[in-house]
């Protein structure tokens, strides 16, 4: 969904004129009046928010406040925690990327099985620098917007129930940690090569091909089936009949086919002689704030270490004219990597976690067309990635 910023702020200055209210019933009422909420339970929303208000002595509360089931329901739209102290009103977002774990009565939670709840204490207060303040609540819905309810999910269950996720870690040795290193140089002789100018034209046709439809299909709310359909609608070739579905879908304004993409770590595969590459597909709605999910950090670096191989990011702006502008960029742009942000906190005993990008950024990179690389500063990013 759309964030709304206005009502946002607006709810959040509400919030704070009401500090040294001692009274969480009070809070609660004045903000129901005054934004017509709907009550479901012990949640309170309407169309761009949905609120739980709790009471604490302190800003470190331990309180239960909601089941996960319950949650659920209000995890595509921002959801917060009102918490009234004696001296001060907080207000926390608490989607499902903003939690830790589940705490109450989750000894069945599973992924089959949403069971339990989560306190106070399970609430994120810094994501990767990114603290958990009014002032960020924009970038944090945007970071949450990027992960589904059944990632999360998965990730909640695991740490949970302290279960050992599946080992997908990438194993080091000598050897495949100098071929990952030595990536940024064969990217960078990739970029001067013929290869790319073939690579890029054959994912510009492509685009041209459905350019109409991903223009409408950027229309689409959820981000995360925004995403999924462009993906398909490029990477599917004209016999396929679900593709066709989704152009006929589109164009009609009908119900859109469910599909399913590849956990893959990039979209679209395209071998040569001497470079292997896999290319992820990003659609960035240039008008709209965003912050598209990247890589698996083991799957990027398992894949690098392999001789010839290649990672790219196909880069898809849609401006408010509805243009539709492209960029085939590598991830060590010195730009892109400004803008890439690690999220560790993702990170299972067997995992390095995954990355994001910032939406401004791309922004940047697809307007300013950018490809530069610093070698010696990739070496060091990916150096901090292999030791994570």
């Amino acid at each position: 969904m759309l964030y709304n910023g206005k009502a946002v702020n607006q709810l959040i200055n509400e919030i704070k004129k009401m500090d040294l209210i001692p009274d969480k019933s009070v809070v609660e009422k004045e903000i129901i009046k005054t934004f017509n909420l709907i009550t479901d339970r012990k949640v309170f929303y309407n169309k761009d928010f949905a609120i739980r208000f709790s009471q604490s002595k302190t800003k470190n509360f331990g309180n239960t406040v909601l089941s996960l089931s319950a949650l659920q329901k209000f995890d595509s739209k921002p959801f917060f925690v009102c918490l009234v102290t004696p001296k001060k009103n907080y207000i926390f977002m608490a989607n499902t990327t903003l939690l830790s774990k589940i705490s109450h009565s989750s000894h069945q939670l599973r992924v089959d099985n949403i069971r339990g709840s989560f306190n106070g204490s399970d609430i994120i207060r810094e994501i990767e620098g990114i603290k958990n303040i009014p002032e960020n609540f924009e970038l944090l819905f945007s970071l949450h917007e990027a992960f589904s309810f059944e990632e999360n999910l998965e990730r909640l269950v695991e740490a949970t129930n302290n279960i050992e996720g599946r080992d997908l870690r990438y194993k080091r040795t000598h050897l495949k940690d100098a071929m990952v290193l030595n990536s940024p140089e064969r990217t960078l002789n990739f970029l001067n090569s013929n290869n790319y100018k073939e690579l890029n034209n054959d994912l510009n046709d492509r685009v041209n091909k459905v350019i109409n439809e991903i223009v409408i299909a950027s229309l689409i709310p959820n981000v995360n089936i925004r995403g999924r359909i462009i993906e398909y609608l490029i990477t599917h070739g004209e016999s396929d009949g679900i593709k066709n579905e989704i152009v006929r879908a589109l164009n009609n304004k009908e119900p859109l086919p469910s599909i399913m993409t590849d956990d893959d770590l990039g979209d679209y595969s395209f071998n040569f002689d001497n470079h292997i590459t896999k290319t992820d597909i990003k659609t960035k709605v240039m008008y709209l704030n965003s912050a598209p999910k990247a890589f698996n950090i083991d799957k990027l670096l398992e894949f690098l270490s392999n001789d010839k191989t290649i990672y790219m990011i196909f880069l898809i702006g849609v401006t408010e004219d509805e243009d539709v502008l492209t960029h085939l960029c590598t991830i060590f742009d010195n730009q892109l990597l400004s803008g890439t942000i690690i999220q560790f906190h993702w990170a299972g005993r067997n995992s390095r976690g995954v990355a994001q990008y910032n939406g401004s950024v791309l922004d940047s990179v697809i307007k300013s067309r950018s490809n530069e690389i610093n070698i010696d500063s990739a070496k060091v990013w990916l150096q901090k990635l292999i030791e994570s």
